[in-house]
C-alpha cells in the first residue's frame, strides 16, 4: 500500500468490538445461546455477516419480530449483554499494537474517535474496563446515533465532534457491514482480519490496507 492511498489523516475512528478487541466470537456466542432458549438455531458464521455492527435493538426485532416495543427491546438486549460480559471478561484485553497506535497518533496530533454499535454497558465494560476512553476526543454508540451499520451514522457523527472532514478520517473495522459504513461516510477504511478473511471485504473500494492486528502498519506510510 501506497502513502498515498493513506494520505494525511486528521482522525482515526474505531469500530470497538472485533477491532480494539477481538471479542466477536463471544459476541456471537452469547447471541446463538441468547435465541437457543427462544426456540431458534442459528449459524455463526451466517449470524456474524448479516448482524456485525447492527444496533442491539435492530437484531432483536430481525429475529423476534418487529413488534417488540422499546422496553421490551431493553429487557432483552440487557439479558443478552449480561451472557456476553459473563463470557468475554476473563480474556478481555485490546488487539496486539492498539496502544501503541494510539501513542503514535497523538505524537502526529491525529485525533480519535470510538464508533460503534454497542450499549453504553458494553463500551465501559471495554473501554473503562481496558482504561482506554482517556485516550479519546470522542466516543458515539448505539444511544447517540438513530441507525446502526451500515448506516453512516455513527462515523458521521464521530468526525462531526472530532472537527475533521470525512475525508481526512481513516475507519479500522472488521465486518463487512462497518466498512460500507465508512464507504457511505466518504471515508477509507483499513480492516482487521479479527474475524473475517481478507476475501470477504476484496470488493470494498474504499479499503486502503487488510492487517491481521494494528501491529502490522506502518507508521511510515500512516502519517506520511
Amino acid at each position: 500500500m501506497t502513502r498515498a492511498a493513506f494520505g494525511s489523516p486528521s482522525a482515526f475512528l474505531f469500530d470497538m468490538d472485533g477491532t480494539i478487541v477481538d471479542n466477536m466470537a463471544f459476541h456471537t456466542d452469547s447471541w446463538l445461546a441468547f435465541f437457543a432458549r427462544r426456540g431458534q438455531a442459528l449459524d455463526a458464521d451466517e449470524f456474524f455477516r448479516a448482524t456485525a455492527g447492527r444496533q442491539g435493538g435492530e437484531i432483536m426485532r430481525a429475529y423476534l419480530g418487529e413488534h417488540l416495543s422499546a422496553e421490551e427491546v431493553a429487557v432483552l438486549n440487557d439479558e443478552k449483554e449480561s451472557v456476553y460480559r459473563e463470557l468475554y471478561a476473563p480474556h478481555r484485553k485490546p488487539v496486539a499494537g492498539f496502544e501503541e497506535l494510539l501513542a503514535q497518533a497523538r505524537a502526529h496530533g491525529v485525533k480519535l474517535a470510538v464508533g460503534t454499535a454497542a450499549p453504553p454497558a458494553n463500551v465501559a465494560f471495554t473501554l473503562d474496563g481496558l482504561d482506554l476512553r482517556r485516550h479519546f476526543d470522542a466516543i458515539v454508540g448505539a444511544t447517540d446515533v438513530a441507525r446502526g451499520k451500515p448506516h453512516p451514522d455513527v462515523f458521521l457523527k464521530a468526525a462531526e465532534l472530532c472537527g475533521v472532514p470525512p475525508a481526512h478520517c481513516i475507519v479500522f473495522e472488521d465486518a463487512p457491514l462497518g466498512v460500507e459504513a465508512a464507504r457511505r461516510a466518504g471515508m477509507r477504511c483499513i480492516v482487521l482480519t479479527t474475524t473475517l478473511p481478507a476475501a470477504a471485504f476484496t470488493a470494498f473500494d474504499n479499503v486502503i490496507a487488510i492487517v491481521r492486528d494494528f501491529s502490522e502498519l506502518k507508521a511510515e506510510l500512516l502519517f506520511a
